[in-house]
């Protein structure tokens, strides 16, 4: 059975009921974070374990050089920058997300986002949303323990407009994160297993998006023709997940080039909206429903 690629055309829902809908499923998505309470919370405290490591990492590199910087940063510079990219991570990582999808597809479990007035995408988001906010609110207390424990690693608080900066970084690469994965995971239309494209996607992201050090550090490689590895990493988007909005609060991004970023990764988050709801819009016109 072939099914349509608009569902429920017969009932159009009004405005206030989609609001409905959409809090219902918020509601219904954060009683289920809430269920494994015990588990959540360990895993949640286990990502911070790493800290440790990054400091003694960084001091003994520094220790064994004379230099006072490494790439435009100071020893208590990079460990602040780590201490970032954990918050940006909290938000741009979507784990769980494009494999979910994939194995929906694969399942037959889609069939009831098909066949009902609920678009899947949306409801993906808003409850990703609820996750996330779980997240956060388990999160907030030992991040503030470890950032006010580090608080001698970071430069002073910068002004208003670098906090909002910041901010905005943060909510767009949650928004980039999200359609980025979903994505991925809508091309289990076209094939049964992905898992291996998202390792490889898992595996970029790690070292690309200047999770495990600045992109900076990449400018020193060269490639064929003169171009360095940095130049063509600021032209991926995964930039955009961890390094950006790490480098805005620091003030290592300022005035028209901290514009231009904001400006670029905004288009990225549109492009991968695009494609996710191309790639979804196309995939269903294909899919043949199974099982579920």
């Amino acid at each position: 059975m072939t099914l349509p690629a608009s569902p429920a055309a017969a009932w159009r829902p009004t405005i206030s009921a989609r609001l409905r809908v959409w809090r219902t499923i918020f509601q219904i998505s954060l009683a289920e974070r809430l269920a494994y309470r015990g588990d959540f919370i360990l895993g949640t405290l286990m990502r911070f374990l790493p800290i440790v490591t990054q400091i003694l990492l960084w001091t003994a590199i520094f220790s064994a050089t004379t230099q006072e910087r490494l790439f435009g940063y100071k020893r208590d510079e990079l460990i602040a920058y780590y201490l970032l990219t954990m918050v940006a991570r909290a938000f741009s990582s979507m784990p769980g997300l494009a494999s979910g999808i994939a194995k929906s597809i694969r399942d037959g479990s889609v069939k009831k986002f098909l066949t009902q007035p609920v678009d899947w995408v949306g409801f993906l988001l808003i409850t990703r949303i609820a996750h996330k906010l779980v997240y956060y609110a388990v999160a907030a207390l030992p991040f503030g323990l470890v950032f006010y424990l580090c608080g001698a690693f970071f430069p002073p608080f910068p002004d208003g407009s670098v906090w909002l900066a910041f901010g905005l970084s943060l909510v767009m690469s949650f928004l980039l994160g999200f359609f980025l994965e979903a994505t991925i995971g809508m091309l289990g239309f076209w094939f049964l297993e992905i898992s291996s494209l998202l390792f490889v996607y898992m595996l970029f992201n790690f070292f690309l998006s200047g999770h495990m050090f600045p992109i900076g550090m990449l400018d020193k490689t060269f490639l064929p023709g003169g171009i360095s590895a940095g130049d063509v990493v600021r032209l991926l988007p995964f930039q955009y997940l961890a390094y950006f909005p790490s480098a805005v609060y620091l003030g290592k991004i300022t005035g028209p080039a901290l514009a231009w970023g904001l400006a670029i990764q905004a288009g990225w988050v549109v492009t991968f909206m695009i494609a996710c709801r191309w790639a979804f819009l196309r995939g269903v016109r294909r899919y043949s429903a199974f099982g579920g």
